[in-house]
């Protein structure tokens, strides 16, 4: 990924979130009087933020828009794009600027990389685990809250695809809103008419029969919920070649491949955004005067 890929990203909507995740993030710490009791305002240093670990990166590019909110003073070389592996030992950022404004961006900075770096990292080993078979992986919505685009983001740096990033850009239907229309069929056809055009729509499905009366309807996407192997494989059979197939529930590094190898064109993982460890950086300062 390179820095064109996050700005092609964080647009518009994406991007108004980011600043404002920023901009509570550095709020949350308040004043950093530790610092300004002991640096001057014209004490500069730089700063090094190095990998612990052997670790795929995401999140650079927010390093100076977190800067950009303590002035203009501060200046970030990123050594490194998003979505590159680093060995233990590198240095993938370095920074210089007035000590206190660097030493208030710290943690802020570091929450950011160590969390986006470890989504991308588990991504990658998901992405790693199907290689060769036909079946891509996707995110879902179990994002923390705030941090829906930023992890996603991580996701893509990770190899990995996103699934919807909000309710309006695909239209899910699941057990409640079947149950009130009547039916999946009435269903998709509530949805066809109340909303024109009409956004693509995926069906959640838990049975065959299920899969059997989606599959004559208009959508987009079958998702097989929670499904056993052999009930999958089944679903495979009924679902026409112009409806897209996902696999959800239950999905963990060990079994995926069995899971991929089954046929269906995309899996989804949960765990992805709501189960991955921090990247361990560490961020080291220099004071320079």
């Amino acid at each position: 990924m390179s820095t064109n890929t996050f700005d092609d990203f964080f647009t518009a909507e994406a991007r108004m979130f980011l600043l404002a995740t920023i901009r509570i993030a550095l709020a949350e710490d308040a004043s950093d009087l530790t610092s300004t009791g002991l640096f001057n305002e014209d004490d500069m240093a730089q700063a090094m933020i190095v990998a612990k670990e052997k670790t795929v990166v995401a999140g650079l590019p927010i390093i100076p828009l977190v800067l950009e909110f303590g002035g203009d003073q501060c200046q970030a070389h990123l050594n490194v794009d998003d979505g590159d592996t680093v060995s233990e030992g590198t240095m993938v950022a370095a920074l210089q600027g007035p000590a206190t404004q660097l030493l208030k961006a710290e943690r802020v900075i570091m929450n950011f990389l160590c969390h986006l770096s470890g989504i991308a990292n588990l991504t990658a080993q998901y992405v790693d685990a199907i290689k060769d078979t036909k079946t891509q992986l996707l995110d879902t919505r179990k994002t923390l809250p705030g941090l829906r685009f930023p992890e996603k983001y991580a996701v893509l740096a990770g190899g990995g695809k996103n699934h919807r990033l909000t309710l309006s850009d695909m239209l899910m239907l699941k057990d409640n809103h079947i149950d009130r229309a009547g039916s999946i069929t009435q269903a998709v056809h509530q949805l066809q008419t109340v909303h024109k055009p009409c956004p693509p729509i995926e069906v959640e499905c838990r049975t065959l029969e299920e899969v059997e009366e989606a599959s004559q309807c208009a959508i987009k996407r079958i998702m097989f919920d929670n499904m056993d192997a052999a009930t999958i494989t089944k679903a495979l059979g009924i679902v026409p070649d112009s409806i897209e197939t996902e696999i959800s529930g239950n999905v963990s590094l060990e079994n995926i491949r069995e899971k991929a190898e089954l046929g269906a064109n995309y899996i989804s993982v949960g765990k992805l955004t709501h189960s991955a460890p921090f990247a361990d950086f560490s961020m080291q300062f220099v004071p320079l005067g």
